[in-house]
C-alpha cells in the first residue's frame, strides 16, 4: 500500500484525483504522506466516491482530525449518472474485477472515472492479472476496448504487481492499467444511470446489485468506543 499510495501521489501530483470507490484506503495513504511531508508531492484536491457511508464518513472525519484539507469523500453508487462531471484532472478506481461478466462491473467504474475528467485526463485502474488465468486476459482485452471506443489509450501498465492474498484465489495477482486521452477526444456525453442488463454478475457469479447505499447505522465518536459495540461487567458490589 505505500508504494501504490506513493506511486499515486507521484503520478497525480499536484492535478485533481477522483477515487472512484475506496475500500483499500490509498486516497487517504496518498493525501497522509502529503500532509505529513512524508513527500513533497501530491495531489491538490482528492475526493472520493464511494457507496458505503461508513467509508465516506471515515474519510471525512480523518481529514478533521489531521487537518487534511484537501481530502473529501461524498456517499454515490455508481451506478447513478456521476455528480462531478469534468470536475477533475485524473482519476484512481479498484472496481469489481469482472470475472463473471467480462470485465463489464469494471467498464461502469472506468466510466465513471472518464466521466469526472471530462473524457480528457488520465486514470488508472487496478485490475486483475494473471498469465495463468484465462479471464483475467479476457477482462484486460474488454477494458482496453473499452476505454478506446472513448477516446482513451493505454499509456502504460504495471503488471502483476499487487497480491491481495484473497481465500478463494490466494495467488491472484493485480496490475496498474494507466490510461490516457488522446490529444482531441470527441467522446463527451451526459453520465446516465447504468442499463439495468449491465447488472448481470457484477459482484461475481449470480451477484446483481441490490444495494444503493451501505448506511451507517451509528457514525462512532472517534477516539471512544461504539457503545452498541461493547458492555460493562462491573465489579462485585458495584453498582451501576
Amino acid at each position: 500500500m505505500v508504494m501504490q499510495s506513493e506511486y499515486i501521489a507521484s503520478w497525480a501530483d499536484g492535478k485533481r484525483l477522483a477515487f472512484i470507490g475506496d475500500g483499500d484506503a490509498i486516497s487517504v495513504c496518498v493525501a497522509y504522506l502529503r500532509a505529513r511531508a512524508i513527500v513533497d508531492y501530491g495531489p491538490e484536491v482528492i475526493e472520493v466516491f464511494d457507496f458505503d457511508e461508513r467509508i465516506v464518513n471515515a474519510v471525512n472525519a480523518f481529514a478533521q482530525r489531521e487537518g487534511i484539507s484537501f481530502l473529501s469523500a461524498r456517499l454515490y453508487n455508481c451506478l447513478d449518472p456521476f455528480p462531478a462531471c469534468s470536475e477533475f484532472d485524473h482519476f484512481y478506481t479498484n472496481p469489481p474485477w469482472g470475472a463473471s461478466n467480462d470485465g463489464e462491473s469494471v467498464n461502469v467504474f472506468v466510466e465513471r472515472g472518464i466521466e469526472a475528467v471530462g473524457y480528457r485526463g488520465h486514470g488508472a485502474i487496478v485490475i486483475a492479472d494473471d498469465e495463468h488465468l484465462d479471464w483475467p486476459r479476457q477482462v484486460l482485452a474488454n477494458v482496453q476496448r473499452f476505454a478506446s471506443d472513448r477516446g482513451f489509450y493505454v499509456s502504460r501498465m504495471m503488471p502483476r504487481l499487487h497480491s491481495y492474498h484473497l481465500d478463494d484465489a490466494p495467488d491472484l495477482r493485480s496490475c496498474n492499467l494507466m490510461i490516457s486521452s488522446v490529444p482531441v477526444n470527441d467522446c463527451l456525453h451526459v453520465s446516465k444511470p447504468v442499463d439495468q442488463e449491465r447488472f448481470s454478475n457484477f459482484y461475481g457469479a449470480g451477484r446483481a446489485p441490490t444495494v444503493k447505499y451501505i448506511r451507517e447505522v451509528a457514525p462512532p465518536e472517534y477516539g471512544k468506543a461504539n457503545e452498541h459495540e461493547y458492555y460493562l461487567e462491573v465489579l462485585e458490589g458495584v453498582e451501576r
